[in-house]
């Protein structure tokens, strides 16, 4: 999919289909291997750094970086996982979104989970005023750009997280966001109620342990964007995790999921249009 795209296909499909990247290595691959987009994986970035996620170590320059990378890398577009939009106020929200389109990134997203908070959610006031300022940063430019708006009620402690989830993205789409995004949620009844509660696309998370609705059946129901959080990461250090233990006790079973190195040096070699 070519970059300026990525905006229309939301509205009429097909579904895309949007691994997350953590590195510009990782979304070389992922692009051969065929993704329609990429998404950059907060979490992913910082265990790069040997860091945990959601305790705000990840800095908003830290995060620049690891996206201008990706988007030198790779054709197909670029959408950031920008977490609360790396600022205090709305105004260095808004200089965020402007420095990820700088960067060549075609989407970002602005969550409601406190960066600095432990489980705290923002108030639904405060993250519409930062979808605002997104959107006020997006709509100085002529760049096709998704804003996605996330309720994270699902991965907090929470009485009742579909009700405020519903809640929370409502209030979302209102503020002007291309895209919603409730991660969490894993059955079909929680994504049919969503799907008939907004006229906006939907992001559904797919990479979670016991998710099994099939990807097909997702976008008969509705759905216009599925990604992978950052669980291809996660996936990749258990490897790493099973490759090293196996070694220890003589296993060398890790070899059968190799790439080549000549493979590597056919995906690695490809010249950016």
């Amino acid at each position: 999919m070519h970059k300026d795209a990525f905006l229309k296909r939301h509205s009429e499909g097909p579904m895309i289909r949007m691994p997350n990247a953590w590195d510009a290595g990782s979304a070389r691959i992922m692009e051969a291997a065929g993704a329609d987009a990429i998404a950059t994986t907060s979490a992913g970035i910082v265990y790069t750094m040997a860091r945990p996620d959601y305790e705000g170590d990840l800095s908003r320059e830290e995060c620049l970086r690891a996206v201008e990378e990706i988007c030198a890398t790779v054709d197909v577009p670029v959408s950031v996982d920008s977490e609360d939009g790396y600022g205090d106020t709305p105004e260095e929200v808004e200089e965020t979104f402007q420095k990820l389109i700088q960067a060549g990134a075609r989407g970002g997203s602005i969550e409601d989970h406190a960066r600095f908070g432990g489980d705290d959610l923002m108030s639904i006031e405060g993250t519409v005023a930062r979808i605002h300022a997104a959107r006020q940063a997006i709509d100085k430019t002529d760049v096709p750009f998704v804003l996605t708006a996330r309720a994270e009620c699902f991965l907090v402690p929470h009485p009742d997280p579909m009700a405020d989830s519903l809640k929370r993205i409502k209030a979302y789409e209102d503020a002007g966001a291309d895209c919603l995004y409730i991660p969490g949620l894993r059955d079909r009844a929680q994504i049919s109620t969503l799907l008939n509660s907004v006229e906006t696309p939907v992001n559904i998370l797919v990479g979670m342990p016991g998710f099994d609705i099939p990807l097909d059946e997702l976008e008969t129901m509705g759905v216009r964007r599925i990604s992978t959080g950052g669980s291809i990461m996660c996936a990749t250090l258990g490897l790493v995790r099973d490759a090293v233990a196996g070694l220890t006790a003589g296993d060398l079973d890790y070899l059968d999921r190799m790439i080549t190195h000549a493979d590597l040096t056919k995906i690695f070699g490809k010249q950016k249009q």
